[in-house]
């Protein structure tokens, strides 16, 4: 596992940069599936500007006025934080490499260097807007387009995405927010994307309402690109080992190293009596485990055209440092899980990125507005409604039933998009304009 740019150069390359320990690599990840979705949506967009489906609308703006003071201010902002936590990391260099994320997370750093570097960038913009001042500001009308409008929906939906994820992960973890609502609020782990989904597609709504953007073709257009970011950000999940990982596969046990090696069936359960404490933690709130016969697992054995980690994973140097202590491992994030689970976010990964593959072959021939998001919000619920069945969620109890959250959640989804899909089937396309 990578938990940050650090560990991924040392083990690959061997090249230690202590620096790049700042650089969480789950939030890498989360930052290229944002981007990856901003092409795939901006590339349907244009798509469906070029068919005429959607229109621009107008915007008056002023030139010549100089650069607004908002530009400066958040630039002096982005400053700040440069200097604060860049600079400040070569000043305290050995407190920061002890705990980098309760680092990045407080207001240590070099204030002053935040301060220099604030006064540098905010001044750097000032002057840039004050060579296109003009002696008579002007008043123009502009033509925007909803693909000109994607990195405000994008940095829109990262926010309200996270906040969303953090919200409905600490309503499914009660205990864990109470027991510390500080780390449980400011972590970078626990996420859950439903949570996400639902708070950033009320987002997108209001701002598609609000500057007069088709919502079925936008919608339509967030489809592949909403499945592409998904798959995308599971590589962090299983890169960074965040916890996502599945139920434990009894048909391996870890080896000292941490490698999954076949075993036997009393094998297993002796390891497992071994580690019966690891799987009470894990299933707190799902199943208590009083012995081996209340653990959730499954048997598989990998496929000999298969290797082993892909049905069967420790998550080394995970970055919840959950399970046991490795040898020869010294500092931060030295654990690893005590027997071998199934690596559910490689799974997701992978259907992630057929259903993309799908949807980006639908999108030209479902022509119908909002069709194709039906089409998306039943592949996402499938999806998810599958991969739950060997992962290890809090459960509710509805009439002898035991969902999980997320089950519940991609129940509705199918249904939802299965009602959408029969509701939208014959719909054309209006035809609005044509680009220029």
């Amino acid at each position: 596992m990578y938990p940050n740019l650090y560990f991924f150069l040392k083990s690959v390359f061997g090249v230690e940069v202590e620096v790049l320990k700042l650089v969480n690599t789950f939030g890498l990840l989360v930052a290229f599936a944002f981007l990856s979705a901003a092409w795939a949506l901006t590339t349907e967009l244009k798509r469906r500007q070029q068919a005429g489906w959607l229109g621009a609308t107008t915007q008056e703006i002023w030139v010549g006025k100089g650069a607004p003071w908002s530009d400066v201010v958040w630039n002096a902002v982005f400053g700040y934080l440069i200097g604060l936590k860049v600079v400040g990391f070569f000043l305290m260099k050995e407190q920061v490499l002890a705990d980098p994320q309760a680092y990045l997370l407080s207001g240590q750093g070099s204030v002053a260097a935040g301060l220099l570097l604030a006064a540098a960038f905010g001044g750097w913009r000032w002057y840039q807007g004050s060579k296109q001042k003009m002696d008579k500001p002007e008043k123009r009308s502009i033509r925007i387009w909803p693909h000109d409008r994607v990195g405000d929906m994008i940095i829109l939906a990262a926010l309200f995405g996270f906040g969303g994820a953090k919200l409905f992960h600490n309503f499914e973890n009660w205990d864990e927010l109470v027991a510390d609502p500080v780390g449980a609020l400011l972590s970078f782990s626990g996420l859950t994307f439903y949570g996400g989904l639902i708070c950033a597609g009320a987002a997108i709504i209001w701002y598609a309402r609000k500057h007069r953007i088709n919502l079925w073709h936008l919608v339509d257009s967030f489809g592949p690109a909403l499945m592409l970011a998904y798959a995308v950000g599971r590589i962090g999940c299983q890169v960074a080992g965040d916890g996502d990982w599945g139920i434990a596969n009894s048909a391996y046990v870890a080896d000292t190293q941490g490698k999954a090696v076949l075993a036997t069936p009393q094998q297993w359960n002796d390891s497992a009596t071994v580690h019966l404490n690891f799987f009470k933690r894990a299933q707190h709130g799902v199943k208590e485990v009083d012995s081996t016969a209340d653990i959730l697992h499954a048997s598989f054995k990998a496929p000999a055209f298969l290797p082993t980690w892909m049905v069967a994973y420790t998550y080394p140097n995970n970055v919840l440092s959950e399970g046991i202590g490795m040898p020869d491992c010294q500092g931060q994030w030295c654990n690893r899980l005590p027997v071998p689970v199934f690596p559910t976010p490689f799974y997701e990964t992978i259907m992630g990125l057929i259903l993309f593959g799908v949807l980006w072959f639908l999108r030209r021939r479902l022509q119908a507005p909002g069709l194709l998001f039906g089409v998306y919000l039943v592949f996402n619920g499938l999806e998810r409604f599958l991969i739950e069945k060997i992962r290890i969620n809090t459960t509710y109890d509805l009439g002898g039933f035991h969902p999980s959250q997320a089950e519940l959640i991609s129940l509705a989804l199918m249904l939802l998009g299965g009602l959408l899909i029969w509701q939208r089937r014959g719909k054309q396309p209006i035809q609005v304009a044509k680009t220029a």
